[in-house]
């Protein structure tokens, strides 16, 4: 595994596009646990070995300093005034050996030895020499070596203790095997405390994104709660931008109001002069110009207002009763022709618009139902992947499938003998759109044509 591999994945972790904040905090917590309980291992694991290494040295040592004080010059040779203190240097090969030597070879050394020798390093004779050494029988010794001379003797001996490193060496792989265990606990312990640490810690992010969804279903209008002093600030400038938000639709609202205010005055002047000028050609031309200037200046109106409005937070229609007032109003309107306009709608669906804009989407396509049905309209509403699908079926004459794209362009009659202005299904599929929803014509089971309205819910 080299570096550049080990460096994209942390720049994946860490600089990846949508990354959550939480991973980043358990992906840096995490690598930070491990570098240090790895320095504390490595550090506490020398540390002991350095301990159980110098104790096993001082203890040959001691063992070294009684063999020397049990050393004495007889008749020119030496000799132990009794065995040394240790049992297991009795015992042929144990891992444990003294052994003293002339220049000219051994003189004295261990039964633990046998008939084997250890192999002197003889240094200045000023200082104890440690090292490491092979036994008879390939084991790992550690031997401190001393050079001495005697009283009453003129040759310099050199005295060696030696010990099988099995015995700390084990204790090291002990205390490393412990020290494991530990340090897993511990890291574990840890990791499930910066867990916790954060999932406590980014709690009021998570109540401010439900605080937003509150405001966006629109049950609430501003974010409440009581939030921690770093997160406050977060909290009340998006009480501000709301705040802004709502103001700037206000204003263009009532702007959108008096502006056609100021336009439908001068149509109605028009409209009320052309009316008493009699039915001469130019009365019945103002009129009807007059009739499609209202209706165009509500369509753009209309228009500008949905887009005011349209990515407002807060906005919620509950679809029912809005339904069955339009199918109730249409119904009496069209009631000369005995057409009965119905409806299904379950409790709980709702549109994430302003009431006024969705009465005009669905009082165009149930009354333009209603103008060519011959006896029955049907409404139906439903939730759809968090969409709402409304279906406007009559059992009128229907329209063939190469036309329907027609039908929405602005201004397009199929049939001028029906009364309108051509601009309803346009009107429809504008606002729609400014919500980010659609509408499609198709073929309704009761015979005529169905109209598909989908529009964004909750």
């Amino acid at each position: 595994m080299n570096f550049e591999r080990i460096s994209g994945w942390w720049r994946a972790g860490l600089g990846m596009k949508g990354r959550s904040l939480a991973f980043r905090l358990v992906l840096l917590s995490t690598l930070w646990i491990f570098a240090a309980l790895l320095a504390g291992s490595v550090m506490l694991t020398g540390l002991f070995r350095d301990y159980v290494e110098r104790n096993f040295d001082a203890r040959l040592e001691v063992l070294l300093d009684g063999l020397v004080a049990l050393s004495e010059i007889e008749y020119g040779q030496l000799v132990l005034s009794r065995a040394a203190g240790e049992p297991r240097f009795e015992v042929p090969y144990s891992g444990w050996y003294w052994q003293i030597a002339d220049r000219d070879g051994v003189v004295q050394r261990s039964r633990s030895l046998w008939d084997r020798a250890l192999k002197p390093v003889r240094g200045d004779g000023t200082t104890v020499l440690r090292y490491n050494a092979e036994g008879p029988q390939n084991q790992q010794l550690r031997a401190v070596e001393r050079s001495i001379q005697l009283p009453g003797s003129a040759s310099t001996f050199f005295y060696q203790v030696a010990g099988d490193r099995s015995e700390a060496l084990a204790d090291i792989q002990e205390f490393e095997s412990t020290l494991g265990w530990a340090l897993g606990a511990l890291g574990s312990g840890l990791l499930v405390a910066v867990l916790l640490q954060v999932r406590l810690g980014l709690r009021p992010l998570r109540r401010i994104g439900h605080a937003l969804g509150e405001i966006r279903s629109g049950r609430t209008e501003r974010l409440v709660g009581d939030f921690p002093r770093e997160v406050m600030p977060l909290a009340d400038e998006l009480n501000q931008l709301l705040d802004h938000n709502a103001e700037v639709v206000r204003r263009a609202r009532t702007h959108v109001g008096n502006l056609a205010h100021a336009l439908k005055t001068p149509v109605a002047v028009l409209s009320n002069e052309a009316d008493a000028s009699g039915d001469n050609h130019l009365a019945e031309v103002v009129r009807r110009q007059a009739g499609l200037m209202r209706r165009l200046v509500d369509h753009h109106m209309g228009r500008a207002r949905a887009a005011a409005s349209g990515n407002v937070l807060g906005a919620r229609t509950d679809l029912r009763p809005v339904i069955e007032a339009l199918c109730r109003t249409l119904e009496r309107i069209h009631a000369d022709r005995h057409i009965g306009v119905d409806y299904e709608c379950p409790e709980g669906v709702a549109f994430r618009g302003e009431r006024h804009d969705f009465e005009d989407l669905l009082g165009n396509l149930v009354d333009n139902g209603c103008k060519w049905a011959r006896r029955q309209v049907f409404v139906k509403a439903e939730n759809r992947d968090g969409m709402i699908v409304i279906t406007v079926d009559d059992d009128g004459p229907g329209l063939p499938a190469d036309k329907r794209a027609e039908v929405f362009q602005r201004g397009t009659r199929l049939d001028e003998s029906t009364p309108g202005t051509g601009l309803g299904l346009s009107i429809v599929r504008d606002v729609a759109g400014l919500y980010g929803g659609d509408i499609q014509l198709d073929d309704s089971p009761l015979g005529g044509l169905r109209a598909i309205l989908t529009l964004p819910g909750f």
